[in-house]
């Protein structure tokens, strides 16, 4: 018996300490690796809370364009003299866009509407409605839909804060046309530019596949909130190659706020073309290092010209601020409200010198 009660202990313990170690992957310290706890309560390996809060708010979008054709025939002489029968085709495109707002505002991008004669919005929940064009700017590649249905789910924008470099974010779009999908990714990089999309470029980059039909709809984080509007691919033969772009939130948000209250998106505007300097130009302007832009062209009467710039200026800084390249800084003049006062630091000849001008406003599908 004792022998027995011997044996017993050790058996009873490991029992004990295999349970303990159970309960301490499963629920201890160590479940901050295997199910930690999301922003929702719910765990890492799942996103239904968020996917739930944001996807009922993106929709499908249908264009279509009525082209005359005419027909071919194969009689020369008929061809001369006889006008040829016509016919109307029926085309159509196909992407995505977010409901924004309960008075029934949809974010797409401008490419998805541009040029069709006909916009039909298509609901999650099967609702179907033609929508209005509020305001476009393809200056962003934005554009700000309105459907009058009752009832409608929105999704909230994330609030204005840095989208950081390894966040996870989720594409919800309708790739393909084969409905209502959701990718996962990361934040690649944010400040994308160059890129040839867009005239103001600022986009984040991310890895959650985005393909065509996904463009116009919404990058959202963790939480639900919408921090982007799916706009564009970077691939050699236009398949998915883990390079998508979105237009950030805040962006967006200042394009549909403008595009409701003006029509149209308000911009400054400074009156100079400005090219980015390279190491050659660098050296011929006595510049210590490559930055800043070249203002190659001056509009007579504009606020450049009246502040007193001109070609061959190089400007380095706005505000005692450096400035990287011209494409930035035609950024912060746009993005700079008009009648606002903007000191530009500026080489000429070797020299440093600063103007204070009055920004403009820029003037519809002009150049700066």
């Amino acid at each position: 018996m004792k022998a027995l009660r011997f044996f017993a202990w050790p058996i009873f313990a490991g029992i004990v300490v295999g349970l303990a170690v159970l309960w301490w992957y499963e629920a201890g310290p160590g479940a901050a690796t295997a199910r930690f706890a999301g922003p929702f309560g719910g765990r890492i390996d799942s996103y239904a809370d968020a996917v739930s809060r944001a996807a009922p708010a993106v929709v499908n979008i249908y264009t279509t364009q009525v082209v005359t054709r005419e027909e071919p025939t194969t009689d020369p002489l008929f061809d001369r003299f006889v006008e040829r029968p016509r016919r109307e085709r029926l085309l159509s495109s196909l992407g995505s866009g977010v409901l924004v707002s309960g008075k029934g505002y949809v974010l797409t991008s401008n490419h998805v509407i541009q040029g069709g004669d006909e916009i039909i919005i298509s609901l999650a929940d099967g609702r179907e409605a033609v929508a209005q064009v509020v305001g476009t700017d393809p200056e962003t590649d934005l554009a700000l839909l309105q459907v009058s249905l009752e009832n409608l789910p929105s999704v909230k924008l994330a609030k204005a804060g840095p989208v950081q470099v390894g966040d996870v974010v989720l594409a919800i779009g309708n790739p393909l046309g084969v409905g209502s999908s959701v990718s996962m990714g990361i934040v690649s990089a944010t400040g994308r530019s160059h890129l040839g999309i867009a005239t103001f470029e600022n986009f984040i980059q991310t890895d959650a596949a985005i393909n065509r039909g996904n463009s116009g709809g919404a990058l959202v984080d963790t939480r639900g909130n919408l921090i982007g509007i799916n706009t564009a691919i970077l691939s050699s033969d236009g398949s998915w190659q883990g390079i998508g772009f979105a237009t950030p939130a805040s962006v967006a948000r200042e394009v549909m706020d403008d595009l409701i209250k003006y029509g149209r998106v308000i911009r400054g505007w400074l009156g100079v073309t400005v090219q980015d300097v390279t190491p050659n130009l660098a050296s011929t302007f006595g510049l210590d290092e490559v930055r800043g832009g070249l203002v190659s062209e001056v509009v007579k009467g504009s606020p450049a010209f009246t502040g007193g710039l001109r070609p061959g200026d190089v400007l380095v800084g706005i505000n005692g601020d450096p400035v990287r390249d011209g494409y930035e800084a035609m950024n912060i003049i746009a993005g700079t409200k008009p009648q606002t006062q903007l000191e530009l630091n500026v080489i000429r000849n070797h020299e440093e010198l600063n103007f204070t001008v009055e920004i403009g406003t820029r003037p519809p599908a002009s150049t700066n």
